[in-house]
This record gives C-alpha cells, structure tokens and sequence, in this order.
C-alpha cells in the first residue's frame, strides 16, 4: 500500500472518530425522567405481542411502563360467562416482565365495553344485585389474581363520574348494584391481589364539577377503609384547553385527599373537534367532513411547533407536581397508532403523540425532554 494511501485512510479515521465526540446519543423518557415519574405508552396487540418490530425497539427504548389499550376490558377477557381468553392478555404482561417494565392493567369495571350477558339472565332481563355482584368478584378474581405479583397497579373503576353535574354516572352498575358498586370493585381488587396498587382512572377531570365528583367518590371509598393508591387523570386534551392552571389545580386537589395522580392517557388533539365538549365519551361519534380533517398531507411547521410547547408546558408541569404524579403515559405509541386517527370522526389523519407515524421523534419529543431541565 502506497504511503499516501495509509495516510488518507488514516485521516478518514481520525476525522470519524472527532466527529463521534461531538455526538451524543438521543436521550430517552425514562432516561430523562427516571428520578420523577415513569413514563409510558398503550401497546395495541400487536406491539404487546412483539408483532410489530419497529415499536418493540421503540417501546423499549423510551418508555418503562406500558398499559394495555384493550386487551384486558372485559370484552376482550371475558366474552362469555364460561369462556376467558387469556392469550393476548398473556403476551402484554410476558412483554412487560421480560423488558422490566412496570405493568398496568386496564381496566376492571367500566360501562363500556362490557358484554351485555353481564347485566342480564339468560331470558335477556337484568340481574339481581346478588348475581352481578358474583359475577364482578369472579371476574377480578379471576383476572388480577392470574396476573397477581405481575400486573403492579390495575384502574379498577373507569369512568364513573358523569360529564355534566359530576354525580355518579347513569350505568347497569349503578342501577342494579346501587351506589357501593365502586367499593365492591375495590374490596374484590384487593383481596385479589393485595399488593397492587389500585386506581380509579377518569377523563376531563380538570372540570371543576367531575373534580369534586371524584373528591365525593375518594372519600366515599377511604371512609370505609379501601385505599385508592391514585387517580388517573386521562389526558386527552386540545392545543389550548384546558389551562395548565385547570389540570394544576386537579393535581393539587386530588394530592389534599392523600392520593397520588397519574396521567394515564395522554395525547394531544390537534385536529378541529366536531364536539364542542372536550373529553373521550367513545359514545360520541361523528360522520366523515373533510373539515375535520385538514392535514391529510402531514401537519404544517407552525402547528409542529405549537405541538411542541403544549406537550413542553405540560410535561414541565408534571416534572414540577413530580412529588404526588406516579406515571405518565401516552395513549398510544406512534401517531399511527392513535385512537384519535378513528374518533370521534373515523378514517382521520391525527398527530397527537411524541412519535411520527415514521416512528421518529417530533419536535415535541425534545421539547419535552428539555422542559425537564
């Protein structure tokens, strides 16, 4: 070889290596949060069963606890009164546990997604108190204490507060069991599985009047002796509303009842909302206008950027309440993954997380890991 030769190939070496020490490596979620809160992610089934190659190295590398979107609400889990499908529920936990990670389970009793056969005999008439209370200690029975020592914390009650008055909501759990409904899911969570953490979990709780409907409903509980380890907060919020004073003024309110908060469904909406309510009442649905869905061909640079200050002012909030917030978690992984992307218009192009649909990080993935500084 020609001394010249070994001379360029040496420079080329020495200029790659200079070059690497001005490098550093994209910091993490956890990472950046790892002395303040985990930080999670929703998995669909075929990220939790490691289908989905792409988000498994995502996953991985930036979150340390996941939620499962739906395999563990009662449909998917229990379809029938003699029939549980455990395999998907399986893999979500085998996924967690093997990436260390700590496990939610989501979400033992909600007014959706239930199966009608809970509420009604076999002539299609509703239960008697009795029959249901059985049949909701079965299924936690059955459900946490399979995943006992697994799964850490489960949302118990979901979404029991009405949107308007903040009374307990109009459900077949209510009408039929009464008003103990909430205490009895706890008790059986319980003694399901001792150790884990219980919540109950519930969206536009920054709304003065859900907020004290869920003050109502804690103290309810802790009177008679069931401890709820946290309320979940479901962050499914707009570019502009709620206010960061809004949302603070939950966190600190539900912290005075001696619980913690967690921010259990984060995304923010950046598409105009056919409602003029804000919350995640999956009930309310809208047909397709073009309207609705106005950045079919990617999300232009301003709105990146004020996507990117909204998840940077809320996540310097959370860092800021790090004392009292346990967990935050993004519903969903990607953008493809959004729920947002099919309600409350289905077929819509929504940009809603930290991550493009090219499993990228967005100006908002730095903005937030900045605002932690």
């Amino acid at each position: 070889m020609k001394i010249q030769t070994k001379k360029a190939l040496l420079y080329l070496a020495l200029a790659s290596v200079v070059a690497g020490f001005g490098q550093k490596a994209e910091p993490t979620l956890k990472a950046t949060f790892k002395r303040d809160f985990y930080v999670g992610a929703a998995l669909n089934y075929q990220q939790s069963s490691g289908q989905d190659a792409k988000s498994t190295a995502l996953i991985t590398q930036q979150f340390n606890t996941i939620s499962p979107e739906n395999l563990l609400k009662w449909g998917p889990v229990h379809p029938r009164p003699d029939a549980y499908n455990f395999k998907p529920a399986d893999e979500y936990v085998a996924f967690g546990q093997q990436h260390k990670m700590f496990i939610i389970g989501h979400t033992l009793l909600w007014h959706q997604q239930t199966p009608k056969w809970v509420f009604e005999d076999a002539a299609g008439q509703p239960v008697s108190r009795e029959v249901l209370l059985k049949r909701l200690q079965d299924h936690i029975n059955t459900v946490v204490g399979r995943y006992k020592g697994k799964i850490g914390g489960w949302d118990v009650v979901n979404e029991a507060i009405d949107d308007q008055q903040g009374d307990l909501r109009k459900t077949k759990w209510l009408e039929i069991l009464g008003e103990d409904f909430a205490a009895k899911a706890f008790e059986y969570a319980h003694q399901a599985d001792p150790q884990a953490e219980l919540y109950y979990n519930d969206y536009s709780l920054y709304r003065p009047e859900k907020r004290e409907g869920v003050i109502k409903l804690v103290k309810s509980l802790q009177a008679k002796g069931i401890n709820v380890t946290a309320v979940g907060m479901q962050g499914h919020y707009g570019l502009t509303k709620p206010s960061l004073a809004e949302v603070e003024a939950s966190i600190v309110a539900f912290s005075k009842l001696g619980v913690h908060v967690n921010f259990t469904e984060l995304d923010i909406d950046v598409l105009p909302n056919p409602s003029r309510r804000q919350g995640a009442d999956i009930a309310e649905t809208f047909g397709a206008d073009a309207k609705y869905n106005i950045y079919k061909a990617g999300l232009p640079d301003s709105v990146q950027q004020k996507l990117a200050k909204r998840y940077a002012d809320l996540f310097a909030l959370f860092h800021k309440h790090r004392d009292v917030i346990d967990r935050v978690t993004l519903w969903g992984v990607t953008d493809a993954d959004s729920w947002l992307n099919n309600w409350p218009i289905r077929g819509r192009t929504s940009y809603p997380l930290l991550f493009g649909r090219d499993y990228q990080p967005k100006p908002a993935f730095r903005a937030v890991v900045q605002a932690a500084k």
